[in-house]
């Protein structure tokens, strides 16, 4: 018998359900992100999203200077991708069908590959970064015959589980163990260190991110370039991660090319690839890595996804790389991050609080560092005391709060406040921030004050939670 129920209505729904989201989740999605988005004021609920903006269910007007961790680099919602999905939906075209060689994931791989700054032959397509992670671990360990797979402290490739045997920070991955066998953890920006485990001969592949995204980390200079020089001396595969630093976002399409002639084996990307609207990935290689992985006609789809090549993501990373050379993203990121950069370097000798800036691009970390005086001291003392990680907090929380700007802390035990601005933010999008923030660090300067009574309330809650 048919239901003769009308069709779902999206938008219907969205109205019905506004402000429920919370609710919602602490019932069915997960209870603990919710206490912790609750405890630290981030329990919005956001119903329209355009560019850089996020306006929440009351119609407040938020900038978006964490941009779902990079993902919507070309702005929320643009318009231009939007129609092109819109007109590939209205074609009514096949996709997925599988015994075929479908046409857009073609065209996309001739487009990536023209921007790479070295010859990389073959594309995979996959459905994230973490996937991609995945299968470059197999590709060097198939193309090498080694078992070793080498990663950096302070790592973050992503959650599943051969990404989270390379992740170098413990607090993602308490529990989870055992790992993967054979992934060895070295000093990021140490060539003796990484040198001495090549020379074992044992190691398929170095895996690197060219921007540490966990404490926005980077590389001293010449630090990639050598790297790659090395694995190719001791035969074992350069692999760049540019999940979230590539496509853009430094000011250049891979992060890599900052240092120069770099030329990596491998390179990973995901996020910003889609302009947001759909999950995609690709992992770029030479020819003879992909020919000793997929060697014969019975190993045609040794390694594959059900999702891989899917056509609506297809058309919308063509779309996102056509927004990005068209709109001069690229550039703009370049502009607008040495911008804020700046500015906010300029403020170090007149806070205390306020330590470092490193930034490339529109990648950036603001680091805080216990100050001189006595009384802020003991101020940055007694946070400490409570939890490594809760500093920062005095800054994110009254940016969100106060200012309606987006940020979060750059990683575990760290005190840095990490941007990941959209690369079409404009010059007052920059000014809002700077004044913002320059409003806040005021603020943090005066103990006692209303920022750190908040904070310490939540440090004793953290630390009683903790205790149970």
């Amino acid at each position: 018998m048919t239901d003769i129920r009308p069709p779902l209505d999206i938008a219907a729904l969205l109205k019905q359900h506004a402000g429920r989201n919370y609710e919602l989740h602490a019932a069915h999605v997960n209870p603990a992100n919710v206490k912790t988005l609750r405890t630290i004021g981030f329990d919005r609920c956001y119903v329209r999203a355009e560019g850089p903006y996020l306006w929440d269910v009351e119609g407040t007007k938020y900038l978006d200077l964490l941009s779902g961790y990079g993902v919507f680099s070309l702005g929320r919602n643009h318009p231009d991708v939007r129609k092109v999905l819109a007109d590939f939906l209205n074609a009514e075209y096949p996709s997925l069908v599988k015994m075929e060689a479908p046409l857009l994931s073609g065209l996309l791989a001739e487009e990536l590959k023209k921007r790479m700054p070295n010859q990389l032959d073959m594309v995979f397509f996959t459905n994230s970064g973490t996937e991609g992670v995945e299968t470059a671990i197999k590709y060097a360990k198939c193309a090498t015959g080694k078992p070793v797979i080498l990663h950096c402290q302070k790592a973050f490739h992503g959650l599943t589980y051969g990404a989270l045997s390379l992740n170098g920070d413990e607090s993602f991955r308490e529990g989870f163990g055992p790992f993967m066998p054979d992934c060895v953890k070295i000093p990021f920006n140490d060539l003796e260190a990484l040198e001495k485990e090549l020379r074992k001969g044992n190691v398929a592949g170095f895996v690197v991110e060219p921007v540490q995204g966990k404490g926005v980390n980077l590389p001293s200079p010449g630090y990639l370039r050598d790297a790659a020089a090395l694995c190719r001396k001791h035969g074992a595969l350069f692999i760049d991660d540019e999940v979230q630093a590539g496509m853009g976002r430094t000011g250049k399409f891979l992060a890599i090319e900052h240092d120069g002639d770099v030329d990596p084996d491998i390179v990973v990307l995901s996020k910003a690839l889609s302009g947001g609207f759909v999950p995609v990935g690709a992992v770029l290689c030479k020819k003879w890595i992909h020919d000793k992985v997929f060697s014969s006609m019975s190993r045609s789809v040794v390694h594959s996804a059900t999702f891989s090549q899917g056509n609506f993501a297809m058309a919308a990373g063509l779309a996102a790389l056509d927004v990005i050379d068209r709109y001069g993203l690229i550039k703009n990121a370049e502009v607008m991050g040495n911008r804020i950069g700046e500015a906010v370097k300029a403020m170090i000798p007149r806070y205390e609080f306020l330590k470092e800036v490193r930034w490339r691009g529109l990648m950036m970390g603001i680091e805080f560092g216990s100050p001189k005086s006595l009384t802020l001291k003991a101020a940055w003392t007694m946070i400490h005391g409570m939890d490594k990680s809760l500093f920062p907090q005095v800054a994110i929380m009254p940016l969100l709060d106060k200012h309606h700007i987006i940020t979060q802390v750059a990683g575990h035990q760290v005190d840095v406040v990490k941007l990941l601005p959209p690369l079409v933010i404009t010059e007052d999008d920059a000014q809002w921030f700077l004044k913002s923030f320059e409003d806040v660090l005021a603020q943090m300067h005066k103990f006692p004050g209303p920022a750190w009574d908040v904070l310490s309330d939540i440090g004793r809650m953290v630390v009683t939670n903790r205790a149970r």
